[in-house]
């Protein structure tokens, strides 16, 4: 393994854009489609260098606070009853992490129309929220089962109804002038959008080290948590599991924090499955299962996008495997399961099973170890890290349940409908 770890800055950013949007065609792409409409417009207004970066970097992560699929569904429909929640989440989110820090204003504000400010456009926050609402309005007027060509002049005409008013004139004036071109719209559309992204976008020189890695995962973790509040602290809990188990085992300082890393986003693809089925309190249906077992496929396909990421890629997608083979999604055998994926197997199955449910009590450890021995005594789990596991069970699990009572105290103290609604007057 390398002694040391870069991604391009750009790739990251679009593909865990894309995690948030594949869960249905009707929202595919929005976020990327957002941040494409936003960098033209920058673009045609001739900002600097570093507001064109940040508007680009606000659109791709501006629906980061629409954590489950209903929410987005009703956001991409209009159909929302307070659009604001998600932009406060997200703004919240973004707050804790020092990269995305200065993105968080632009995020709570991008829902704010024009006559709602009473600062100046060439405020930056003011002018890239304005951008960013103009560019989410944009994409969300685009009919995905018509020809794009022959709706732009009902969207042309729908925002020029919005100058002055809920947009800046000024920024409706870029968009107008950069929807002359055929040519914009159906780059909007195209299969190939991604790419053009990550090779014309702000970022494509710019490579970021393992601490903005962690960083960015350390964001994931919270956005995968909160999502169902029934299983906000799991991801922390898996996370700090396979941290501990890995540096006990012996694994390097960059193998621990890559592990660290895996389990942050180990359960990404969560982000594709409905509220109803993860949140269900009985037992699912053959349907809902089937659904359930898509989501580290979606891990997998997200984070095996990412150039340097490979590692980290099977790390936390291969954590529902079995060595005999019968795991999910890929079936691997034995040989083709790796330490750090057998450690991360073990961290998600004691986590899981220790923690409260809605339709059960978490397991104490004499109930754990039976449950858990009896999987690697059928030669479905490595039996090296269970035994690892119970061996140091008590600083393990005192670990675990420290990083978990960390994402506890945020969840109930942020992220709940009811703190916003009290706290941000959200209705």
């Amino acid at each position: 393994m390398r002694s040391k770890l870069s991604v391009n800055l750009g790739n990251l950013l679009l593909a865990m854009s894309e995690v948030l949007d594949i869960a249905n065609p009707s929202f595919a792409q929005h976020q990327q489609r957002t941040a494409f409409i936003a960098l033209e417009i920058a673009r045609c207004a001739n900002l600097e260098k570093e507001i064109v970066e940040d508007v680009f970097a606000a659109a791709l992560l501006h629906d980061i606070g629409a954590v489950s699929v209903e929410e987005k569904m009703a956001l991409q429909n209009f159909e929302s009853d307070d659009e604001n929640i998600h932009a406060i989440r997200g703004a919240i989110l973004l707050e804790q992490t020092p990269w995305f820090r200065k993105l968080a204003k632009i995020i709570k504000n991008h829902h704010r129309k024009w006559s709602d400010w009473d600062d100046d456009i060439k405020n930056p926050i003011v002018l890239m929220s304005q951008i960013i609402l103009l560019s989410d309005y944009v994409e969300r007027l685009v009919d995905r089962n018509k020809y794009i060509l022959y709706q732009t002049d009902d969207i042309i005409e729908k925002i020029k109804g919005f100058s002055g008013t809920e947009i800046n004139s000024d920024i409706v004036g870029c968009f107008i002038e950069v929807s002359k071109r055929e040519e914009f719209w159906l780059d909007l559309v195209s299969v190939k959008l991604y790419k053009m992204l990550e090779h014309g976008g702000p970022y494509r020189n710019e490579e970021i080290g393992l601490d903005g890695i962690m960083l960015i995962s350390d964001l994931y973790r919270e956005i995968i948590d909160f999502k169902s509040r029934f299983t906000a602290t799991h991801t922390s809990g898996v996370s700090a599991c396979a941290e501990k188990m890995s540096s006990l085992y012996g694994l390097t300082d960059l193998e621990v924090s890559l592990m660290k890393i895996s389990g942050n986003f180990h359960d990404m693809g969560k982000l594709v499955i409905p509220n109803s089925i993860l949140e269900k309190p009985g037992k699912l249906t053959k349907y809902e299962f089937a659904v359930v077992r898509c989501h580290p496929y979606y891990t997998y396909y997200i984070l095996d996008s990412i150039g340097g990421l490979d590692q980290v890629a099977k790390w936390a997608a291969y954590h529902h495997e079995k060595l005999d083979g019968s795991g999910y999604p890929f079936h691997c055998k034995a040989a083709e399961i790796d330490t750090g994926s057998r450690i991360m197997a073990v961290a998600d199955i004691f986590t899981a099973i220790s923690e409260d449910r809605p339709y059960r009590k978490g397991m104490d450890r004499r109930t754990a170890y039976k449950v858990i021995k009896e999987q690697s005594d059928k030669g479905l789990i490595d039996g090296r890290f269970v035994d690892l596991l119970f061996d140091n069970f008590d600083s393990i699990s005192t670990y675990v349940k420290e990083k978990q009572s960390e994402a506890k105290d945020f969840y109930e103290k942020h992220f709940s409908k009811n703190i916003l609604k009290d706290e941000y007057n959200v209705s």
